[in-house]
């Protein structure tokens, strides 16, 4: 049996901490053994124990999450941090960037993917392809962010990885039916059809409450916006160019 990964939650939000709580409650190696509602309350626990991984709100009282990282860093606390938070100013997600934090996911959030996050922020090696992903993830969210669509349905996560798998590995492009789909299934334990399902659904939803501006600047030479909607793979690939036209290395707002 694996050592158990030993989180520490924080956050004001109980309920939130209560959900995460018991998602992992049977988990087999992923253990919340501790939470704070507050910063003060955090700093406290982070001093006198050791976490494997610390899950950060940034909006708690008493000290916020910055400040928490802050001094975490000058007093080289040692942890690996996942931000989770709803707070998606760009400023901030810089300088919180700078603190070398592991992920950066706004809330709400699917607890299966902080599942995966948690396991890989123990397990990855390798911090440089780890930062160079960490703003991969965050560039990927912060557009369907502001394409509209929205974080809690299965097509998000669907077309969040899609996007990143084509980033990483232009084959996709020529095989996204016979290819990518399966992919996406088999990480997810669904079938290829409901992936497409999914991402379509996710689609026709962000296409009514994205930034108009924003979809005409993407898919305005790809699609008529007043007229049809993107196929999903016009969706995902032109999201991906556009990603990689403007690369990685700066979280610029889009």
């Amino acid at each position: 049996m694996k050592d158990a990964i030993k989180v520490l939650v924080v956050d004001d939000n109980v309920s939130s901490v209560s959900a995460i709580s018991k998602y992992f409650s049977s988990h087999a190696v992923i253990k919340v053994v501790d939470s704070a509602n507050d910063g003060e309350e955090a700093l406290k626990k982070l001093r006198s124990k050791e976490y494997d991984v610390i899950l950060l709100d940034l909006i708690i009282p008493k000290i916020d999450g910055l400040e928490v990282l802050d001094i975490m860093s000058k007093e080289h606390i040692k942890g690996k941090v996942i931000v989770l938070t709803s707070y998606s100013k760009e400023e901030t997600i810089r300088r919180v960037s700078d603190y070398g934090i592991n992920y950066y996911m706004l809330k709400p959030f699917d607890l299966k993917l902080l599942e995966k996050r948690i396991t890989e922020v123990v397990s990855e090696p390798d911090v440089v392809h780890k930062k160079v992903s960490n703003k991969l993830d965050l560039k990927v969210s912060k557009m369907l962010h502001n394409l509209g669509v929205p974080s809690h349905i299965k097509g998000y996560q669907y077309i969040r990885d899609s996007i990143i798998m084509m980033y990483e590995n232009p084959k996709y492009l020529g095989g996204i039916t016979k290819e990518l789909y399966p992919d996406i299934a088999m990480k997810y334990e669904t079938t290829p059809s409901r992936v497409e399902r999914a991402i379509r659904h996710a689609i026709e939803v962000s296409w009514n409450r994205g930034d108009y501006e924003l979809m005409e600047e993407i898919f305005g030479n790809s699609v008529d916006y007043d007229r049809a909607k993107p196929t999903n793979s016009e969706f995902i690939a032109t999201v991906t160019d556009k990603i990689r036209m403007e690369g990685v290395g700066e979280l610029q707002t889009v």
